[in-house]
């Protein structure tokens, strides 16, 4: 079994050859405009288009917490919007916006697009971020749904 892989850069250049998925977690409000995103966006209108379609389209389709959109933004490259959080940090008595258990069901989702693909996963330290997780409860997820099934995934590790 492969292991994941860790390097330092940019999740939204992700490095190596053949068809690659950036992976990233969105909120269930259809909120797009802090943290990770704003790297996305900078690259490719098309996700957060897409992202924005979704949520406002969400009485007829599978926007929810645990849900995953798969936008090609090029010929090797796509992008999975993964809703794994719900809200946002601005009322913080609520707790951290992270949902695990819609983390672990879009992960499942990734892995089952990436193996149609045949592709490998790039992704900043998902749900870590403004999401407020922990990688320690994040990276089993990642290892069991991805890893496990033979998917290659790298973690990117940003400076500044």
């Amino acid at each position: 079994m492969s292991e994941i892989t860790y390097v330092r850069g940019d999740a939204s250049a992700p490095q190596g050859k053949g068809v690659k998925i950036i992976a990233h977690v969105c909120n269930d409000l259809g909120g797009w405009g802090k943290g990770f995103v704003l790297a996305l966006s900078r690259r490719w209108p098309e996700p957060e288009a897409a992202y924005r379609r979704w949520h406002r389209d969400r009485a007829r389709n599978d926007f929810a917490l645990g849900a995953a959109q798969f936008v090609r933004v090029g010929p090797y490259v796509w992008v999975a919007n993964l809703v794994g959080q719900r809200g946002t940090r601005t009322g913080r008595s609520t707790g951290v916006p992270v949902r695990y258990e819609a983390i672990d069901a879009a992960l499942g989702l990734l892995a089952g697009k990436a193996e149609e693909l045949g592709a490998s996963v790039h992704m900043p330290r998902i749900g870590c971020g403004l999401a407020g997780g922990t990688w320690s409860r994040v990276e089993p997820l990642i290892a069991e749904r991805l890893v496990a099934r033979g998917v290659p995934v790298t973690v990117y590790d940003f400076e500044a």
